[in-house]
């Protein structure tokens, strides 16, 4: 499989070329552009003000023209928390894409987008402060409205960031659950 992997707010730190790594490991061929052009952050808070300085639309042109090389082959569009938006706004104007597979976090889904039984993974905390239940429930509600084939799966008691072991976040077993089913999905494709 093709797949698209966009960082979180913190930047291309070492747990994303971890994951794309073990994705790699598995037979998959991964991507992971920086959108960020080389900047990393400490704090969520630093990631999100640096954000909104480059702007939506900014990080938006990005990750098309990081993946427009590779559109043709059919993605699959996969991402950490804000990486994660990107991905889901990506896939879902990409008659192509093969899958979305979204750790940590959804966007906003445009009116009028289809999405053909395009199959969509989703992976996040429970509670998560980013992503909460009213929200999830309408992002999901919306998601089958378009006629993707949606699974969610929560992890209690896990961080938002849980699959990063360099942050506090961190829950290793979460995480390796994460993997194995994310992996499986993947597989399917």
């Amino acid at each position: 499989m093709n797949i698209m992997l966009f960082h979180s707010t913190y930047g291309l730190r070492p747990a994303v070329r971890q994951a794309a790594d073990r994705l790699r490991e598995a037979g998959h061929e991964v991507w992971t552009p920086d959108l960020f052009e080389g900047r990393t952050f400490e704090t969520v808070e630093e990631g999100m003000a640096f954000n909104e300085e480059i702007g939506k639309d900014e990080l938006l042109k990005r990750a098309v023209l990081a993946a427009a090389p590779y559109s043709e082959r059919g993605l699959v569009y996969a991402g950490f928390s804000l990486g994660a938006s990107i991905a889901q706004t990506l896939a879902l104007g990409d008659e192509k894409a093969r899958g979305l597979l979204l750790l940590h976090g959804t966007s906003d889904i445009a009116p009028n987008v289809t999405a053909d039984e395009l199959p969509v993974q989703l992976h996040v905390a429970e509670p998560d402060p980013f992503e909460t239940d009213d929200w999830l429930s309408a992002w999901y509600l919306q998601m089958v409205r378009t006629g993707a084939d949606v699974e969610i799966y929560r992890y209690a008691g896990a961080g938002h960031l849980y699959t990063d072991p360099g942050l506090p976040d961190y829950d290793e077993e979460a995480a390796e659950a994460t993997w194995r089913v994310a992996l499986g999905f993947l597989d399917s494709l």
